[in-house]
């Protein structure tokens, strides 16, 4: 899962990046607005975390541009507590949550959850695939009682497929997902760790769709 976060405090955003890659998620940085705007405009994002005040200004006109546009990304606002104006205002312009600084990152991680259940549509965090169990919480996979031990790049491939459950999540969708900005992703990278992972996982649980991408699939969606 890939997040873009928007935050010009250096050492709270190398905590937050860090703290994130260890759960499991790919964070790209940008330091001001005009910076996060041009990356949206090119890259795909799963979810957004932005400050509220930046050196260029207040990221509640950078929302407010996006919901404009159609754009749907989830977007969590992390606020100071006394800086209820600019809270409410980015709430009423389309953000869909705030983090009180300062947080815990759990408290960050559980709400990044939350925001992706809701965009598709999962009661909790769990998602299953015929016997496999994929528990987004825990980062883990098992079937039944027995665990599957992955390497971070193969946990990240099955989250993002598992986040899109019976859909066909392209090659470019995975890569982005796994690797980000900063990722050393050769020609072949994702083909051999898929690969790896096929291995450990039951049969047919991963479906290629030549030419378009990738698909997890459950018993309901062979």
């Amino acid at each position: 899962m890939r997040i873009l976060l928007l935050e010009d405090h250096q050492s709270l955003a190398e905590g937050i990046i860090q703290g994130l890659a260890r759960m499991g998620y790919v964070v790209d940085h940008c330091l001001t607005l005009a910076q996060a705007d041009a990356a949206l405009s090119t890259d795909t994002f799963d979810l957004a975390i932005f400050d509220l005040g930046l050196p260029d200004g207040r990221s509640v006109s950078l929302i407010k541009r996006l919901r404009k546009n159609g754009n749907r990304l989830p977007i969590i606002v992390l606020t100071a507590f006394d800086d209820i104006d600019n809270k409410l205002a980015a709430l009423n312009e389309g953000a869909n949550d705030y983090v009180v600084k300062p947080f815990e990152l759990r408290e960050l991680e559980a709400r990044i959850r939350a925001q992706l259940r809701s965009q598709t549509q999962q009661a909790n965090d769990t998602v299953i695939c015929g016997e496999l169990i994929i528990d987004l919480a825990a980062q883990q996979c098992r079937v039944g009682e027995h665990m599957i031990h992955l390497t971070r790049l193969e946990w990240l491939i099955i989250k993002q497929l598992a986040l899109h459950l019976g859909k066909i999540v392209s090659k470019e969708q995975l890569e982005s997902a796994c690797y980000g900005w900063g990722g050393d992703n050769e020609s072949n990278s994702l083909e051999v760790h898929l690969h790896h992972l096929r291995k450990k996982l039951p049969p047919n649980i991963i479906h290629t769709a030549r030419g378009l991408g990738y698909r997890l699939a459950s018993q309901n969606h062979e």
